[in-house]
């Protein structure tokens, strides 16, 4: 029998956190930097004081807690993912891979071990890309792939900047972001999918993620009155509008990999007897292969060019906002999630993530790889979003397992927490 994590105490945990910010639908709302997502980190925080753990931030609001290692020169083993949520999230999205993150630190106490490395648990700032954009955002500073000041000159829909935020809660003392040297990084996550689910495994062996583009859309005409000037004489930005709409899912169906999606519409100024002077869009274009993801562009830009064309009248503009490139993670690590799995008896499959993670980011500068549970129904960015008990525990006693042979220098994983059946 292997031993693992303790499962009721994280699921206790999980459901704590739900409750700040939780919503009348079951899930949560705590948006980067709100009041909401403060409290948040303050609870997490702390649950990590209260074991005398070291905790570090930096000055895009990113938390660090490390657990020691015997060796002081060693470069430390980082676990984690992100408490911040979508307006309308669920309980799991993130948060279990802080959670069950801080159930491995404690654990190990728990059983006495010791490693060689330290093990660091990363709280990243607005992975979600709701409120602040883009997404992934403490995660892509501290890798050196968003630049600081741009970052913090984000604004949300209010006109709030981060640096407001960051400023508000205290962040804008502590040091510049930055990624130390690091052995890995490791991220569980619900999937977020339905396959896991579908296919009735616990442990899904993430192998990398797909290629995600983001794009905001504008659309100018002029409003006026509803009533007194007719169809063909208007310059209506919703006909255009339309066009757009048909381009994207018509890029979406030519690939059954492929993956488009219209997140936001707004029109301006949203009078129901005007008749509107401009529309806006985002535009989300996702691939697993960069060949295709990058056709998808092209013809996606090409579209907007020939709708320019045809519509003088009108003013379109598409600009991208931002690219996270298709990813493939590391090797050794993925082969060690699969030996967890097996030796735990748990049934898994590999899967390439559809999601964007903040692993994407770290896998750009160290050997990264994720660790999924199947969520019910495949629902996630939504109240429903669930995560069976069973599977969040068997998900972080890998993640333990994980995390473990490599603060042990790749000790084998039949280690400390294996006994006789």
């Amino acid at each position: 029998m292997r031993h693992g994590v303790d499962g009721e105490r994280l699921w206790a945990r999980l459901m704590a956190m739900a409750e700040i910010g939780a919503t009348s639908g079951g899930g949560s709302c705590r948006q980067a930097l709100s009041d909401m997502d403060e409290a948040g980190r303050k609870l997490f925080l702390g649950w990590c004081e209260a074991r005398g753990y070291r905790v570090r931030k930096d000055r895009v609001g990113n938390l660090f807690v490390r657990r020691p290692g015997s060796d002081p020169a060693a470069t430390p083993v980082l676990i984690g993912s992100h408490l911040d949520t979508q307006p309308t999230g669920g309980r799991f999205d993130g948060v279990l891979g802080v959670l069950a993150g801080l159930e491995v630190l404690e654990t190990l106490d728990d059983r006495t071990v010791e490693t060689d490395r330290p093990i660091d648990l990363c709280v990243w700032t607005n992975e979600e890309g709701c409120r602040f954009q883009p997404a992934m955002m403490g995660s892509g500073v501290a890798c050196g792939l968003l630049d600081l000041e741009t970052t913090l000159a984000a604004r949300d829909g209010g006109g709030i900047t981060l640096a407001d935020e960051i400023n508000r809660h205290g962040y804008d003392g502590e040091p510049m972001p930055g990624l130390p040297d690091a052995d890995c990084y490791i991220e569980l996550h619900i999937e977020q999918g339905p396959i896991l689910e579908a296919e009735a495994k616990t442990i899904g062996v993430v192998t990398g993620g797909q290629g995600i583009r983001w794009y905001e859309i504008s659309v100018v005409g002029e409003e006026t009155h509803a009533g007194p000037v007719p169809m063909a004489l208007r310059k209506d930005p919703v006909p255009m509008l339309m066009h757009v709409i048909g381009l994207v899912q018509a890029i979406g169906r030519t690939d059954e990999a492929a993956r488009c999606t219209i997140g936001k519409i707004e029109l301006s100024p949203g009078a129901i007897n005007v008749v509107p002077g401009r529309a806006d869009m985002t535009v989300d274009l996702r691939h697993p292969d960069k060949a295709v993801l990058d056709k998808m562009h092209q013809r996606f830009m090409d579209g907007l060019d020939a709708l320019r064309q045809g519509h003088a009248e009108i003013d379109l503009q598409g600009r991208l906002t931002w690219h996270s490139p298709v990813i493939a993670f590391d090797r050794v690590l993925i082969e060690a999630v699969r030996t967890s799995a097996r030796e735990r008896g748990l049934t898994h499959r590999d899967i390439v993530s559809g999601a964007g993670h903040d692993a994407f980011n770290l896998a750009r500068r160290v050997p990264t790889t994720m660790i999924f549970v199947p969520c019910r129904d495949g629902v996630s960015h939504n109240p429903r979003e669930y995560a069976a008990p069973a599977d969040v525990a068997a998900g972080a006693s890998v993640l333990l397992d994980v995390a473990l042979a490599r603060a042990r220098a790749m000790i084998p994983l039949a280690g400390e927490f294996a006994t006789p059946a």
